[in-house]
């Protein structure tokens, strides 16, 4: 394990606090009972799924080994790509092109061009040691991969034979998120953290954790908001808490 800087305190994962975030009575929402179209076909647990540009077709990742291509109007399913040889843990579509990269336990993660209408593997990249988590694109030619060993990588979409930055951290990473605006990467963590490098594997910050801050258990997703001032990063954690919190990078800056 990495060692530890001065400002991080020691990993506590006691629950002994998870009581107090319980919800008391029924929450008065509505709800949509009718679905309006499903998807068929995966043999095994569908764990992401994600909208390709033009709004529609959707991908989705399954532990099935396999990512799927669906028309939502029709529900049909268009193309399945397989070739991962554990499962997926993610998938992820680029915001103007037709591309597509999954990532899977068995290590690798896979760019998908549907561009072409063969439908093709790009490449599979082999740059990790364990279970990659996610992998996610950027603004530009950018991919952003993290993974259970302990590593978050970033990549050149025109050579991807190696990173271009490595991020090594004490541990497990999970689903991250990339801010296209401010180009922060947001790491969430096995032991409760998040953390927030840049683009160039630099360190900005780490986000609170105590029990009335942050999370109290594994913190397994990121997600930013580029439109929102006031909240623009949620976490969500295995102490069944979704947090939002307002990143200002010249804020972060002057603090350090």
């Amino acid at each position: 394990m990495a060692p530890q800087t001065p400002c991080e305190e020691d990993v506590d994962f006691s629950d002994k606090d998870e009581a107090d975030n319980e919800v008391e009575g029924p929450i008065d929402c509505p709800s949509v009972r009718v679905a309006t179209t499903t998807l068929r076909s995966h043999q095994g647990v569908v764990i992401a799924a994600d909208w390709l540009v033009g709004g529609k077709q959707v991908v989705t990742a399954s532990w099935d080994r396999a990512a799927n291509l669906y028309d939502v109007e029709t529900s049909e399913l268009v193309h399945s790509l397989t070739g991962h040889d554990q499962e997926l843990t993610h998938c992820c579509t680029h915001p103007t092109q037709r591309l597509v990269v999954t990532s899977s336990r068995d290590t690798t993660f896979r760019l998908w061009d549907f561009r072409d209408p063969s439908i093709h593997s790009v490449n599979v990249f082999q740059g990790h040691t364990d279970t990659v988590t996610s992998a996610v694109f950027t603004v530009g030619d950018n991919v952003v991969s993290g993974s259970d060993d302990r590593t978050v990588k970033v990549w050149d979409l025109k050579n991807m034979r190696s990173p271009i930055a490595t991020i090594r951290t004490d541990s497990a990473v999970n689903r991250i998120s990339v801010s296209v605006n401010q180009k922060i990467i947001a790491l969430p963590h096995d032991n409760r953290q998040v953390r927030l490098f840049d683009m160039s594997g630099v360190r900005l910050a780490r986000l609170p954790r105590s029990n009335r801050q942050g999370h109290r258990r594994m913190v397994c997703c990121s997600a930013w908001c580029e439109d929102n001032t006031s909240c623009n990063l949620f976490t969500c954690g295995f102490d069944r808490q979704a947090i939002g919190w307002n990143i200002n990078i010249p804020a972060l800056l002057q603090e350090k």
